[in-house]
């Protein structure tokens, strides 16, 4: 892999898009590496239990790379491209039992920006900022935009940001509540980001549950949602780290979780 960086730092996998010379900019190398880190992050054999997703250099994403195969055959339909590349890996990333965390280091625009919101924890740095930049080039929002952002922010403020194409600085995402964590600097986003990965890497098993509960109710009535927390609620009890939570609350210790 030359275009995505990963790397394992004990239970959690930092993965870094790598195309500094054009803010990590996505192409086709991309994602066909993006695709074949995934391979890796899920393979149970390298330990990860939360994925770091950052970018390298001063930028985050800045969307697809127009001129570096980021859109192939855009003339002739890139709502085709979206469903054979970027489709089955947003679903990967929606489906990937470990929990995500990004951190935002510059811009995050277009479906970069739509990787960023795919953190369950989404950190910032005062550097970075969010832009949906489809209307300057004629194409609307893809890569989940147009189901995230409303959910996130507001239906008026994503049609601001969808419509307008404006800049959205990190202290007004935060603000928003489209980042949960803001930090001074790019040093600072790292060492914090980490912190949280860690924090999540070291939870229990019920953290890849959770995940599991809230993308379900997005769609479903509040009856299945009652049912489905009922089925994950049986699963969550089952595992060893519910066994040794309680044990850990009784014993008036620090919980050992294994994410079992």
């Amino acid at each position: 892999m030359e275009k995505m960086k990963l790397e394992f730092q004990g239970k959690i996998a930092v993965l870094k898009f790598n195309h500094p010379e054009v803010m990590n900019a996505v192409g086709s190398e991309m994602l066909e590496d993006f695709i074949a880190a995934m391979a890796e992050i899920r393979n149970p054999a390298n330990g990860a239990r939360c994925l770091l997703l950052t970018g390298e250099g001063r930028g985050f994403c800045s969307g697809a790379n127009l001129s570096g195969g980021g859109r192939q055959n855009i003339s002739r339909g890139a709502g085709d491209g979206l469903r054979t590349t970027y489709h089955p890996l947003l679903l990967g990333l929606r489906d990937l039992d470990m929990c995500i965390v990004t951190a935002v280091n510059g811009a995050a625009a277009g479906v970069g920006m739509s990787f960023a919101m795919m953190g369950d924890i989404v950190c910032a740095s005062r550097q970075a900022f969010f832009l949906q930049a489809f209307a300057r080039i004629g194409l609307i929002p893809d890569g989940g935009a147009t189901f995230l952002l409303p959910r996130l922010i507001g239906w008026g403020r994503a049609m601001e940001l969808s419509m307008l194409a404006e800049r959205l600085p990190a202290e007004k995402a935060y603000e928003w509540g489209l980042v949960n964590k803001l930090f001074d600097d790019n040093d600072a986003l790292m060492e914090g980001a980490m912190q949280v990965a860690q924090q999540l890497a070291d939870g229990p098993k019920s953290l890849t549950l959770m995940r599991k509960a809230y993308w379900q109710t997005w769609h479903n009535a509040y009856e299945q949602q009652l049912d489905l927390e009922a089925q994950l609620q049986n699963e969550a009890s089952r595992t060893s780290d519910f066994a040794e939570g309680v044990s850990a609350f009784l014993e008036k210790r620090d919980a050992q979780f294994k994410g079992e």
